[in-house]
């Protein structure tokens, strides 16, 4: 059993990779040497899928079988060119039921169903009624998260800051947003509906309609699909933070808190990830192998991932290039002494 580790930087892509245990870990990279890499997903036939930016080239996807050998996709996301808009970035790349979704910033999606060679808008979204209210946020507007049930294919889940969650029932045609109950940031006159800024979302597989999300305003569970939200973070220092993990197998729910909005450090310079078992409604800290001294680096929205195996390994890239890896869903951490560029994103990926 292989664990491969894709951590995406602002100045190219790194591999971690492992075996068995998940105790001893190699590094190799970079790829796209002094591109930033924002998203990567691994399709189900192994193809690999990366999203990387330039401020010269602009914004792109690549296709590899081999982590190797790549090919940039020419007919990539774009906007019409009467559109008014600007591709900025892609900010997730997630796969399910054939399909490829990338979201992007200038906040839209766009789908592939020829494993990412080629890729149509989703108008559905992308045009959506309250379009002349979406506002961004601090790191843009930008649609970063993607959620699909793996049973049903008509219903998806998309993440945009500062817009808030959508939801459709009929595999992207038409949206409803999907916020009652979280704290809005910014009024919308005419969409009520909107306003709300969303960070990241985890979900359980089992039963998709369970979601929690990682918002601006704090930490929420949905048991309904996103229709109604309630607060769920009894024991979390700050409700303030950006990524958010599920392990399938136990349920453990893995978030990383700031202190606050205006300051977006860890608390007290210590590097600590919270876990809950109780589903948010309670959570506690782990920091076993973290830095606890002067750590003042902060982890971005697609900077964790977990593996999927059981118990889970859990990872962490920072904004100051640090990696913190676990092989025991959470309870303690390996820091190697890697010191790369500002970590955008991370994936992990299980082959044979």
């Amino acid at each position: 059993m292989r664990i491969q580790v894709f951590i995406g930087t602002r100045k190219g892509a790194f591999i971690a990779s492992s075996h068995g245990d998940r105790k001893e870990w190699s590094l190799a990279g970079p790829i796209f040497k002094g591109w930033e890499v924002t998203a990567v997903d691994r399709l189900a036939d192994g193809t690999w899928l990366v999203g990387t930016t330039s401020y010269v080239y602009g914004p792109a996807i690549h296709r590899s079988r081999d982590l190797d050998r790549w090919e940039q996709v020419v007919d990539g996301p774009a906007f019409s060119p009467d559109s008014g808009r600007t591709l900025k970035s892609i900010w997730t790349l997630t796969s399910g039921h054939g399909q490829v979704w990338a979201g992007v910033d200038e906040a839209a999606l766009f789908r592939s169903s020829d494993q990412g060679r080629s890729w149509l808008p989703v108008p559905g979204l992308n045009d959506h009624p309250s379009r002349d209210g979406w506002q961004p946020g601090a790191g843009g507007l930008c649609a970063h998260a993607v959620l699909l049930d793996p049973e049903d294919e008509g219903q998806i889940w998309c993440g945009i800051s500062a817009v808030g969650v959508f939801h459709s029932q009929d595999s992207g045609k038409s949206w409803t947003p999907a916020n009652r109950g979280v704290t809005q940031i910014i009024e919308s006159p005419g969409h009520p509906g909107i306003g709300y800024c969303v960070h990241g979302l985890a979900q359980d597989v089992s039963d998709p309609q369970r979601i929690w999300r990682q918002d601006h305003t704090g930490m929420y569970r949905s048991s309904d699909g996103g229709r109604d939200w309630e607060r769920a973070e009894g024991g979390l220092p700050s409700g303030f933070g950006f990524p958010i993990a599920r392990d399938p197998h136990s349920g453990r729910l893995f978030v990383v808190p700031l202190e606050s909005d205006e300051y977006r450090l860890p608390l007290e310079g210590r590097l600590k990830v919270y876990v809950s078992d109780d589903d948010g409604e309670t959570w506690e800290p782990r920091e076993d192998g973290l830095p606890q001294t002067h750590h003042y680096h902060g982890v971005l929205r697609g900077g964790m991932a977990i593996d999927g195996l059981d118990p889970c390994g859990v990872y962490l890239g920072t904004t100051g290039g640090t990696v913190h890896l676990s092989s025991d869903g959470g309870e303690s951490w390996l820091s190697p002494s890697w010191t790369l560029p500002r970590i955008h994103c991370v994936g992990a990926f299980v082959s044979a």
